[in-house]
């Protein structure tokens, strides 16, 4: 009969617990302890669990009641292989969906096929989204709904905000980060949409193709008017070489257009590839006959397009935007199309859609569009059908696609990733109950050892403060948060990693600054399950299964120690399931105790410990 691996530990610590108690005469009592220990273990699988300190405080249970555990990992059963087989991301539960705009019908019948209850409802006013949205997990928006702060922070249950189409303009990222909630769009979901609008501007700026056909439409037959120029061997600056300026470059170079650009994040080779030559900037303007802008509206690219850069480009140069409404210095624009510094622009966007101010739009020089880059039969499609796989994959462990704000997830969705998340949160949750708080918590370095755990230091880092820091904050830190709230609140956070092998390869180690004091923990992944190694210099005799309820005290070896613990929780009603010692018993030290259930009441252990803590895991 297979027992829990506790036991198998016990088993080899018998000759240190007999020469333990040898010594205070009561050698029976703990052969009895230890039968107890190997009848529980047949009857079932122990419950292993954590603690916290009550180091200079009062010894009281967790935050002063025992109803509320720490943190809950994991059960103390081993997963079916079923179960084993769904285990490749910590299941992020998404049961229902708010729809609140019009996006393609694929988007609910994939959502509901795998489960999801959907609601559609649309043009809500703010007030109406804010009473609504405290029912669902998820909301997927395109680009008229405004999710901001307050909408967000009336969220109680929200878990992802999906954006149908490309950029998050219309949706407060940070605001979705600080409560821990995935911020996802579709980045090729409009890909060709959007190339193909903008190669249709650019041929109608060399022929002025709409101002001829309105003018037909007027009756006139004005030929001369609407003498163009030819595409062919003009010069086409494409700033931001991502997935839309590729197709425009490689659809424009059909006309025979020469392609340069610039982008700070894809390589010149990979761009001269597909036949972009990179530049600066300062290089580009002058060059181009034609500019054409695909980047985020961000800081760094707000008004891009300016006074200063008009004057540094040819005098009749030709803009497009079809990215976001501001890349270009409206205004600016104005001016050097007056001026004839700019001879033509194609717009799509504008910073206020749709624009109260016409300047623009009645220019004769100005083509403008109501922001149809996306406004395809198949990019709707695309974008609808995109965002709901993307959820559902999601939910499912499968992968994670589209997250602007949750780069931490996406290398946990393996078994062995979701495993070391579970240790570095249980490790963190004993550190906690070390005596930590949210005050006194000045430093944490997480340090990660072995090639095994090259490529997991970075949401170890995460998982172990989530760990700590849980107990601390209301509503529910997670990875996404965590680093964030971290700083907030002023902790410095250190990460690195060993090329270590031998024993130490596939440990974590933690060590937290907290008052002027050093505590300091290391754990591994064993058996599929996280386990403890060490707590504050005692390397334990045998690894601790971080799972249920356990005890932690802080004393100095004497003969007696373990009998009269033993009858302390004997008095509490608390039943012994497991018993960890350090291999060296020199000074203070720790135990670790499993226990059936968590204490009322520490203070009855004070005259014989030096500190003791307790949590559930």
């Amino acid at each position: 009969m297979l027992l829990p691996m506790w036991v198998y530990h016990l088993a080899s610590a018998s000759n240190w617990l007999d020469g333990f108690v040898a010594r205070a005469g009561f050698q029976s009592a703990a052969r009895a302890l230890t039968s107890q220990l190997e009848t529980r273990a047949r009857g079932g699988a122990a419950s292993v669990g954590g603690r916290i300190s009550s180091e200079n405080q009062p010894m009281t249970a967790v935050g002063g009641r025992t109803d509320h555990p720490v943190l809950i990992i994991s059960s103390p059963q081993p997963p079916s292989t079923g179960e084993q087989q769904q285990a490749k991301m910590a299941p992020i539960s998404i049961r229902t969906v708010l729809i609140s705009e019009s996006v393609d019908p694929r988007c609910r019948a994939v959502l509901e096929d795998n489960g999801i209850r959907v609601t559609e409802k649309q043009s809500m006013k703010k007030e109406d989204l804010i009473a609504e949205i405290k029912d669902y997990d998820g909301l997927v928006v395109r680009s008229a709904t405004k999710v901001t702060a307050e909408v967000i922070n009336a969220a109680d249950n929200l878990k992802i905000i999906g954006r149908a189409g490309t950029g998050v303009d219309n949706v407060d990222v940070d605001a979705a980060t600080r409560k821990g909630i995935i911020v996802m769009n579709t980045p090729s979901g409009n890909t060709i949409s959007a190339a193909e609008l903008t190669c249709a501007l650019l041929t109608s700026l060399s022929r002025n193709l709409p101002q001829a056909a309105m003018s037909m439409k007027q009756g006139n037959w004005d030929r001369k008017k609407f003498m163009g120029s030819e595409l062919h061997g003009k010069v086409l600056g494409i700033v931001g070489l991502g997935r839309i300026g590729k197709e425009v470059a490689t659809r424009m170079q059909s006309f025979g257009m020469r392609t340069i650009g610039y982008d700070p994040i894809t390589p010149a080779e990979v761009s001269a590839s597909w036949g972009v030559e990179q530049m600066s900037l300062e290089q580009l303007w002058p060059q181009c006959d034609y500019i054409t802008v695909h980047t985020p509206l961000m800081p760094s690219t707000a008004g891009l397009l300016n006074d200063e850069t008009f004057a540094k480009c040819k005098k009749g140069v030709k803009v497009v935007n079809c990215a976001r409404g501001g890349i270009i210095d409206e205004a600016a624009l104005l001016r050097a199309l007056e001026s004839g510094q700019c001879g033509g622009a194609g717009l799509d966007v504008f910073v206020e859609e749709p624009p109260t101010n016409r300047s623009l739009v009645d220019h004769p020089n100005v083509i403008s569009c109501p922001h149809l880059g996306a406004s395809t039969k198949e990019a709707q499609a695309r974008c609808g059908e995109d965002i709901a796989l993307q959820i559902v994959d999601m939910v499912k462990g499968k992968n994670l696609v589209g997250a602007v704000n949750a780069q931490v997830l996406a290398s946990t969705f393996s078994q062995e990733s979701q495993q070391l998340i579970k240790l570095g949160e249980a490790v963190g949750a004993v550190l906690q109950s070390c005596g930590v708080s949210k005050k006194s918590l000045s430093r944490v370095q997480v340090t990660t050892h072995g090639d095994c755990m090259k490529s997991c230091t970075g949401y170890m880092t995460s998982a172990v403060l989530v760990g700590l820091l849980s107990p601390e904050f209301e509503g529910c830190p997670n990875l996404i948060n965590i680093l964030g709230l971290a700083e907030e609140t002023g902790i410095m956070v250190n990460r690195a990693h060993c090329e270590s092998d031998g024993a130490a390869a596939g440990v974590c180690k933690v060590e937290i600054e907290t008052n002027g004091c050093s505590f300091k923990a290391s754990g591994s992944v064993q058996g599929g399950a996280p386990v403890l190694l060490e707590l504050c210099d005692s390397k334990f005799r045998q690894p601790i299964s971080l799972s249920g309820n356990l005890f932690f005290f802080q004393a100095s070896g004497n003969p007696q120690l373990l009998s009269s613990v033993a009858g302390v929780l004997a008095s509490e009603g608390v039943q012994i399931e497991s018993f960890s010692a350090p291999v060296d018993h020199t000074g203070d030290v720790w135990y670790c105790v499993g226990v059936s259930s968590l204490l009322q009441d520490l203070s009855a252990l004070k005259p014989l410990v030096k500190d003791a803590a307790q949590l559930s895991i």
